[in-house]
């Protein structure tokens, strides 16, 4: 494992948690790998389907801010227990889950893959349009390089989203100025009373999906910080990495409206007028989607080593990988859209009820001031199934509330198709949770 800052060797540590000895860095680093990997043409695109719902950008605006912030705050709360633990995220939900982590687990293993997928797809057909490749043939190539880099491991990892925080701001700057410049904005709405109030929370609930999305990596990303790292920065690192570079991503998507809808990449080159600038946008696209996907590689891993998968890190990144490449050509085949707009927010509804069973656990296990030993807690006689029956009842109670094109639920349809299946999962499960473990305590 490394044990400095640069050192880039080949990282094969798994979920066992980082000695102190291997412990380093400042918490300001959590800034650029929480913003690189999400200034996209994921977030793009997710801004675009703000136009599709008829909503203005003013109020568009609102949605992706209010759903940004409130999926950012888990996330970075999370964040703070990488330097306390030294351990990745699923596997310190084997605190409350035990065994029963298999689940949650196999289900964030699923997700990397899925996010694999909505990223790799924009960088893939990026290096299509860029060197006149086959679909298949550029998607192929973009996994094989985030693959490498996944594989490398948390320092590779770190380093490269700091050089693409530069890269990437220096584009979005650029294409900011473009699309202000020369495109006009739709400042009004185009549906009103229960319709643009279902839409708005719609919107929102597709701005929360992204950002909470990083709660179950977050201290996967943190956990090489010393032990002694400023929580309070640490979280306001992170929170500033997350919502920035999604609230810029998806409001020039949400500006740009009908333009971007179905050709993202070709349309992104286009605004550009073409040429040099867009042939330099193509490759800062497929470049983003190698970084960003790294990570999804990367935490894809630790899950599969979480469940019990006896398969060292970098051979499991490779695995993640290699399925992705089926989705993505999956995603290709048509209506675009609709597609990403599902899977978006189906792979994201488990999170909330896992957030609401971690964070208790958490709350629980660190009151009073104490502090554990993360092996010996784990250890330690406790049973795993309150865990398992409150993620699955958040996960039920969820499913009344959501909207996707695939299923919407009761509740959803009355209320315009407003989705409220994230906060009521996360509410459902933390409830349920606190009360089984107040029922059914330790014998420690």
């Amino acid at each position: 494992m490394p044990a400095r800052a640069g050192d880039l060797g080949l990282e094969s540590h798994g979920i066992t948690p980082v000695p102190d000895g291997n412990r380093f860095g400042r918490p300001v680093r959590l800034l650029t790998v929480f913003f690189a990997p999400n200034l996209t043409m994921t977030a793009v695109f997710s801004g675009t389907l703000g136009a599709g719902l008829g909503l203005g950008f003013g109020t568009g605006l609102l949605a992706i801010l209010v759903g940004t912030v409130l999926g950012s705050i888990p996330v970075a709360y999370l964040a703070t227990w990488g330097p306390r633990t030294g351990t990745a995220q699923l596997p310190l939900a084997r605190l409350p889950f035990r065994r029963a982590v298999v689940l949650p687990g196999l289900v964030q293993w699923a997700s990397s893959i899925a996010w694999d997928a909505l990223v790799g797809l924009f960088g893939g057909d990026a290096l299509a349009q860029l060197l006149g490749l086959p679909f298949w043939l550029a998607v192929a190539i973009v996994l094989l390089l985030q693959c490498a880099v996944g594989v490398l491991g948390y320092e590779v990892i770190h380093r490269v989203q700091a050089v693409m925080t530069a890269v990437i701001a220096v584009f979005f700057v650029v294409l900011t100025v473009k699309l202000l410049g020369g495109h006009s904005v739709v400042a009004g709405n185009s549906v009103s009373g229960g319709n643009l109030a279902g839409a708005f929370v719609l919107f929102s609930t597709i701005a929360l999906s992204l950002a909470i999305s990083w709660a179950s990596y977050a201290s996967d990303f943190s956990r090489y910080l010393p032990s002694t790292t400023s929580r309070p920065w640490a979280f306001i690192y992170t929170l500033l990495g997350v919502t920035l570079s999604f609230v810029w991503g998806e409001a020039l998507g949400l500006a740009a409206g009908q333009t971007l809808t179905d050709q993202t990449t070709a349309g992104i080159s286009t605004l550009l007028g073409g040429g040099a600038l867009g042939a330099a946008a193509l490759l800062v696209i497929a470049l983003t989607a190698v970084s960003s996907n790294a990570m999804n590689d990367y935490s894809g891993s630790l899950a599969l080593q979480t469940v019990g998968v006896r398969l060292r890190r970098p051979v499991s990144a490779v695995v993640v990988t290699l399925i992705a490449f089926g989705l993505i050509l999956w995603m290709h085949s048509g209506d675009l859209s609709s597609k990403f707009e599902d899977v978006l927010l189906l792979i994201g509804y488990w999170i909330p009820p896992f957030v609401g069973v971690v964070v208790i656990d958490w709350w629980l296990r660190t009151r009073h001031g104490r502090r554990f030993d993360v092996l010996a807690d784990v250890a330690a006689p406790q049973a795993g199934w309150p865990a398992l029956v409150a993620f699955l009842a958040g996960c039920g109670a969820a499913v009344p509330f959501m909207n996707t094109s695939i299923y919407t639920g009761p509740v959803a349809a009355a209320a315009h198709g407003a989705d409220l299946a994230y906060y009521i999962g996360l509410i459902a499960s933390a409830a349920v949770y606190a009360v089984l473990r107040a029922a059914v305590r330790s014998p420690r």
